[in-house]
């Protein structure tokens, strides 16, 4: 073998185990998908087969035994004999999707297919597919051709063009441009595979064993198609198996593509070539290998960790850019309850060094009642203001309004609070501290006292608004979903956009109704639930003299019955969801007691009640969209819209 074979060899090696790399890493990737999608499902089964194909093609180009590189070869065979199946499959599931299913003949085509594959797959151990390993090499090891594997290559080609034919009928049927472009991405991202697999049914032609160097370059052509054309077909295919936007699959797509098949081809790439230069100078294991590869993995991840985020900005946001940033920097600059505790602390620990005094508190106040204590120092000032309800109406209703700093008992309260423009004061919190034996303040400390419970206030009404701003997104995660859903199967068949059936619950949700049905009798999954911010909750409360537990018992106690059927009470078919709600929870009866009332096991039992609990949430989520829509009132100007704002 000529210089130039040997580097052209080289390079479709590195080449192909990229490919087999990148494979691997986008069926790792699709995983994630949703495996009811039936494209999906034939989708994994394409990159299965091109997994086969290319990984054994590298391992057997550097087996050192002839039984190594038989075996291997004829594990590529059997993906290669898949393929064509796998690829009609593939293109009648894309067809039915895009609103043309099989009325009986393509299904049964498909399956005659799989059946004659099957079989030559199980032909390939007993050298009927293909033959035994060449004795001679033509540039490369391959498995020696068999009448049967003239007919497969006439079988391959027919198989593809149906699979083609497929394909293109559903790029006519494209109804808006955008799903036409993803479709076209789908069908080049298919041909390259189907394509660049023909080269190896011509392993062994006296034509290549005359050109190895046009056998080298095909397959190094072949290679560069299928990588980059696999990428594509990912991301056309992601559409479907996921519901997440254009850029949202983009980005991961970029992220996953570059830290794992890019960095591990480049890796592998420099390791080949230090070896082969090892192998110039007598030893294949030079000890630049680890060096090259270690060095290689860090300069690539540091590069990548500082140049993705610009690239994805660039290239994925468009005129969308601003408004992404601002809410991907809100996870890094959101104040968190514990960043919260931690500056309040700061505050009172200042106040004490400022004052002199021996302990300092703020109490934080959520729809009148106290939801946190920030200490400093010792715990007797509670003692002189206890944390009851009496004690906290008391305190709302004192007159705040007259001095900045009140006397109480032996103490000295400040009260926290945000005031929005033409409305009444909003108590945020309480600052407190001793009084001592002095009543006055000099004009500095005072200064300094009102710095700090500024600074404190600020904190309080920001992580208010951060809390309105998650559960507003929590409420509305279920409906963007369901818009994404419907958005990417209208893409491909405009009477998706008829879907029956509402958003789904987010999964958070549903864990929330768990927790306060667990401790629906009482309890801190119940008194501390997230559902307590709902507005049917305070609503509620409202009408249960502010008692907010009973009332999220009572919205819990409505949705339940909402899930009774009609009719008489069985133990059994449709009433099997409520009774599971009404006996483990209401009743408070014992696994086991319940499963054996309802003639259940205790697995199908929980199987059942997660869908219970998931159709209870989903009321909720219904209860309180429609209260959203009835309190939606017309915004006249920007301060009434940033009022607005800050309170949905």
């Amino acid at each position: 073998m000529n210089i130039v074979s040997t580097v052209l060899a080289t390079i479709s090696q590195i080449l192909s185990a990229g490919v087999a790399i990148t494979a691997i890493a986008l069926l790792m990737y699709a995983l994630g998908f949703n495996f009811r999608d039936r494209l999906v499902q034939t989708f994994l089964l394409i990159l299965g087969c091109v997994v086969l194909i290319y990984t054994s093609e590298t391992i057997a180009s550097i087996s050192r035994t002839d039984a190594m590189v038989a075996f291997w070869l004829r594990v590529k065979w059997a993906g290669l004999v898949l393929l064509p199946a796998v690829y009609l499959h593939f293109s009648d599931a894309l067809l039915t999707i895009t609103g043309k299913p099989s009325r009986g003949r393509r299904r049964l085509v498909v399956k005659i297919v799989y059946f004659i594959t099957i079989i030559g797959v199980a032909a390939i151990p007993f050298g009927l597919t293909v033959g035994s390993l060449s004795p001679t090499t033509a540039p490369t090891a391959y498995l020696q051709p068999t009448i049967i594997t003239f007919f497969f290559g006439i079988f391959y080609i027919l198989v593809m063009a149906m699979s083609g034919y497929n394909l293109l009928r559903t790029i006519s049927r494209s109804i808006t441009p955008t799903s036409r472009r993803r479709l076209m991405y789908l069908f080049a991202g298919a041909t390259a595979p189907a394509f660049s697999s023909i080269l190896f049914l011509f392993h062994g032609s006296p034509v290549f064993n005359a050109y190895p160097n046009l056998f080298w370059t095909l397959a190094i052509i072949g290679a560069l198609l299928t990588g980059v054309f696999l990428v594509l077909m990912t991301y056309a295919v992601s559409f479907f198996g996921v519901p997440w936007t254009d850029r949202a699959i983009k980005s991961r797509l970029f992220r996953w593509l570059m830290r794992g098949p890019f960095v591990a081809a480049v890796v592998l790439g420099l390791t080949a070539i230090v070896r082969r230069y090892g192998e110039t100078l007598g030893d294949p294991y030079i000890a630049y290998v680890p060096v090259a590869m270690v060095a290689t993995i860090l300069i690539l991840e540091y590069c990548i960790t500082l140049l993705a985020p610009y690239l994805e900005k660039a290239i994925f946001f468009g005129d969308d850019r601003e408004n992404l940033t601002v809410i991907r920097s809100l996870e890094e600059r959101m104040l968190t309850k514990k960043d919260l505790n931690q500056f309040l602390e700061v505050i009172a620990a200042s106040i004490c060094d400022r004052l002199h005094v021996s302990s300092c508190f703020i109490a934080i106040f959520e729809d009148g009642q106290v939801t946190d204590v920030i200490q400093v120092g010792g715990e007797e000032l509670l003692h002189y203001l206890p944390l009851t309800h009496d004690t906290i109406e008391k305190v709302q209703e004192s007159d705040f309004t007259s001095e900045f700093i009140i006397r109480w008992a032996d103490l000295f309260l400040i009260p926290l609070r945000q005031t929005i423009e033409n409305e009444s004061p909003v108590l945020l919190g309480i600052c407190g501290f001793p009084a001592g034996k002095s009543q006055a303040f000099d004009q500095e400390d005072l200064n300094a006292i009102i710095f700090l419970t500024e600074r404190a206030t600020l904190a309080l009404k920001d992580r208010a608004l951060q809390n309105h701003v998650i559960q507003s997104l929590t409420l509305l995660q279920n409906e963007v979903d369901y818009i994404q859903r419907l958005r990417a199967r209208s893409s491909y068949d405009h009477r998706g956009i008829y879907q029956n059936g509402e958003p789904e619950a987010p999964g958070e949700v549903t864990d929330w109704v768990k927790d306060a049905l667990t401790h629906y009798w009482g309890g801190p999954k119940l008194t501390k639930n997230p559902l307590l911010d709902l507005k049917i909750v305070n609503e509620a409360s409202a009408r249960l003299d502010g008692n907010r537990a009973n009332a999220l018992r009572a919205i819990l106690k409505e949705a339940i019955d909402k899930t009774k059927p009609e009719g008489e009470r069985k133990y059994t078919g449709d009433w099997l969801l409520y009774n599971i709600l009404d006996l483990k929870f209401l009743q408070g009866k014992k696994v086991r007691d319940v499963a054996n009332r309802l003639a259940v096991s205790e697995a199908d039992l929980y199987r059942k009640q997660r869908i219970a609990l998931e159709n209870v949430a989903q009321i909720i989520m219904k209860m309180e969209q429609e209260k959203e829509a009835e309190s939606q009132e017309p915004i006249e100007d920007a301060s009434a819209q940033s009022a607005f704002t800050a309170t949905v």
